[in-house]
This record gives structure tokens, sequence and C-alpha cells, in this order.
């Protein structure tokens, strides 16, 4: 008898991408809503994505088995 199969958080899979080197690709916060109050600058640098914190890189690994 083979081990069952894992399933997706389907939450995290829609929010994290797995990059090539193995590491996850998300999206920064705070740049959906109330921007009027924000500088520019800190507008721009939350458009680009980041990579997951090596402290929570294995939960979210865990979270997507098949990524």
């Amino acid at each position: 008898i083979s081990m069952a199969k894992l399933k997706t958080n389907k939450g995290a899979a829609k929010r994290f991408k797995k990059t090539a080197s193995g590491k996850f690709k998300r999206r920064k916060s705070n740049a959906s809503h109330l921007l009027t109050k924000k500088t520019s600058g800190r507008k721009r640098s939350l458009r680009r994505p980041t990579l997951v914190s090596k402290a929570e890189k294995k939960r979210v690994g865990r979270m997507l088995p098949y990524a």
C-alpha cells in the first residue's frame, strides 16, 4: 500500500510561486488600498514581487507539496 497523496493548500497555491532555485516568490502587502498617503517610491517598491523569508520557507513548502 502506498502513502496517501498530500493535498495542496489552494489559498497558498494562489499566492506563492516556486522559482527555478527552489525559493518561493510572493507579492508584497499594503499595495491594494489607502494608496494616497503612501509615497510614490514606496508604492513603486510594492509593485515588485519579493521572496518568502528563510524562516517561512519550510511552512510555505509544506503547503505546496507539488509546487
